[in-house]
This record gives C-alpha cells, sequence and structure tokens, in this order.
C-alpha cells in the first residue's frame, strides 16, 4: 500500500503539520521505522525524542506544540495510539476465512448454524448447539453440549468450552482456553473431600475478549458472568460463580475466587490474587501482585498484601528496605535503655 499523508489524514481525522505530500508506505515502531513508514508518538516520553525517529510522519496529541518539534511531518489528532492501530488495520487487513464447515470436523445432532460460519478441521461440537452467524471457529476446539456461540465470535485452536456456556457476539477466545470447567468445590467428611457437583454454566457477553490459557470456572448451582466489554490477559483464572462489570480490565495471572464480584471499569493488574465472596466496587484500580483480603469501595485505588489504600501502601514499600537497619537500631536503643536504668537504679538504691 502507498499513501500519501494528505490521504491518510482524514482516515484517523488529524490534522497535517508539515509536508501531506510525504509518501507512506508501512507502519512501525517508533525506533524502528524508516522514511516509508509512520508511527505515532502519545505520551512525554516519546514526545520529547521526535527528532530521533526516523518515520516519514508521527501521529501526536491533538494539543502538541508544532512550534518547538523539528519533525517535518505531524499528524495531530484525538487518540494518537487509537488512531495508528486504526492505520494499522489498513496496512495489515486481517484474513477473511472462507465460509463452510471441514469434512474433519465432527458435529452433533440438533445443532443450528448461521450463515458464513467457518468451522475448521477437527473441531468437535456436540448436540444441541447453536452457532450463530459469522462465527470462525479454528482447529481441535471442543464445544460441549447445549453452548450458544454469538455473532463474530472468533474461537481460536485448542479452546474447550464446556456444556451450556453461553458466548455473545463479537467475543474472541485465545488458544487454550478452558471455558466452563468444574469449580473447585470439594466438601470433608470422615478424613475424605467428596466432589460438589457443578450444575451451572458460564454466560460471556458481547465485545469481551478471553486470553490464552484463561480458566473460567461454571456456577456451582448459578452462573459465572463475564460482563460486556471486559478483556482478559493470559493466564487468569475465574472461579465459580464470580461476576465481573462491563469493561473491567483484567491482566495476566491474576486469580479471582469463587463468588466475587467486581464492579464496571475496574483494572486488576497483573498477579494480583482476590479472595472469595467479597464485593469490588465500580472504577476500583487494584494493583500488581495485590492480595484483596475484603471488599473494596467504589473508585478506589488499593495495593499490597494485604491491600490497603495505594498511597499507604507506597510508603510502606520505602519502610521495607529499611527494616534490617531500623532493627538494628533498635536492638541498640534497647541496649542503652536497658544500662541508662541499671544506673539509675544503682544510684536510687544509694
Amino acid at each position: 500500500m502507498k499513501l500519501f499523508v494528505k490521504d491518510i489524514a482524514p482516515m484517523i481525522d488529524a490534522r497535517v503539520a508539515g509536508d501531506p505530500l510525504q509518501v507512506i508506505t508501512g507502519v512501525s515502531a517508533f525506533d524502528n521505522a524508516t522514511a516509508a513508514d509512520i508511527t505515532f508518538a502519545g505520551d512525554a516520553s516519546y514526545l520529547s525524542r521526535l527528532d530521533q525517529t526516523c518515520a516519514g510522519a508521527v501521529i501526536v496529541p491533538l494539543d502538541t506544540d508544532t512550534t518547538s518539534v523539528t519533525h517535518p511531518c505531524l499528524l495531530l489528532t484525538q487518540n494518537p495510539r487509537l488512531a495508528f492501530f486504526e492505520l494499522v488495520n489498513r496496512f495489515h487487513p486481517v484474513s477473511v476465512p472462507i465460509p463452510g464447515i471441514s469434512p474433519l470436523a465432527v458435529i452433533g445432532t440438533n445443532c443450528t448454524i448461521g450463515s458464513h460460519v467457518t468451522v475448521d478441521p477437527h473441531v468437535v461440537i456436540k448436540d444441541h448447539v447453536v452457532i450463530k452467524d459469522h462465527v470462525h471457529i479454528m482447529p481441535h476446539v471442543y464445544i460441549g453440549e447445549g453452548c450458544v456461540v454469538g455473532d463474530h465470535a472468533i474461537i481460536k485452536p485448542n479452546v474447550t468450552i464446556m456444556d451450556h456456556t453461553i458466548l455473545g457476539r463479537h467475543v474472541i477466545v485465545h488458544s487454550g482456553s478452558v471455558i466452563g470447567s468444574d469449580g473447585y468445590g470439594f466438601v470433608h467428611n470422615a478424613g475424605t473431600h467428596y466432589k460438589l457437583s457443578h450444575t451451572g454454566h458460564v454466560e460471556i457477553k458481547d465485545h469481551v475478549e478471553i486470553g490464552a490459557c484463561n480458566t473460567i470456572d461454571r456456577g456451582t448451582l448459578g452462573i459465572t458472568r463475564i460482563g460486556s466489554g471486559v478483556k482478559t490477559d493470559n493466564q487468569v483464572h475465574i472461579a465459580h460463580n464470580v461476576t465481573i462489570g462491563d469493561n473491567t480490565l483484567v491482566v495476566a495471572q491474576v486469580g479471582i475466587a469463587g463468588s466475587t464480584r467486581v464492579g464496571k471499569n475496574v483494572i486488576i493488574a497483573g498477579k494480583a490474587g482476590i479472595s472469595g465472596h467479597l464485593t469490588i466496587g465500580d472504577n476500583v484500580i487494584v494493583g500488581p501482585y495485590a492480595g484483596v483480603s475484603a471488599s473494596v469501595g467504589e473508585n478506589q485505588i488499593v495495593s499490597g498484601i494485604p491491600h490497603m489504600p495505594h498511597n499507604t501502601w507506597r510508603k510502606v514499600v520505602t519502610i521495607i528496605s529499611r527494616l534490617p537497619g531500623m532493627r538494628k537500631t533498635l536492638i541498640s536503643l534497647e541496649k542503652r535503655l536497658s544500662s541508662l536504668e541499671s544506673i539509675i537504679d544503682t544510684s536510687e538504691s544509694k
């Protein structure tokens, strides 16, 4: 693809500052770009280095002061990162699969399959499954009995979707994920752990993206719910009967224990752990490695183990590295105090 900057600008709702006839043939990262590439600078760390990129054009924030910038071609827009990746999609369009069901796929009885559906080889679809329009199911996917897969869903290789799971529209499930597995439920009696039956299911709303190697357990009796617009990273575990509100982000290696309710627009950073039967309010941010052991109200930022307000945790972190020295000082002070007390006691006894 070959485009002039003046042609790119309306595609991303941008204003050109510089040469509108600059030719662009590709997209690239800031530090790897050539004179024929376009890149973006979305924050101060890149904006301060605009003279260091070889890119032919750079997408920058709308409020950038162009009088102080030496780069010959800038495109000013509201959201540089989003605009750039819109261009990435234009330069590298996703291939559209050819609809059809592979003869190597196994389809159960009483299934309903919509139009423009692609089912690749070695897919297994059990009985009474509903696959809606424009769905792509990639090789070695298992879809259990009674599942529903919404329009435009993409299920990538080696995904397991257990019985009665419901996937909404435009859902993406990445490779290796298991949705609808039994939860971790046992009851102890007479020295033995007896398994509890899990007869619930998982319901995933529209525009959700599930990362690679996620495990999302079915409800024990009820439903594990993932709200619209939720995005999970790789290696996330969501236990039985958890509810996650709309537009929440769950980063890699997070674990959420059973029956916890996570609100809308929450961010749970990497390797955080959340105990069961808690409520995490809307707009909460849970910091990386945090251990959340009690419910958190709306609009809070928490970090640490056990969790605490983020600003408090920042102070705690600065103290931790000083603890050995503080201990040494404390022992020294205790010895001096003990010595002073002995002197006082001796003086009083005379």
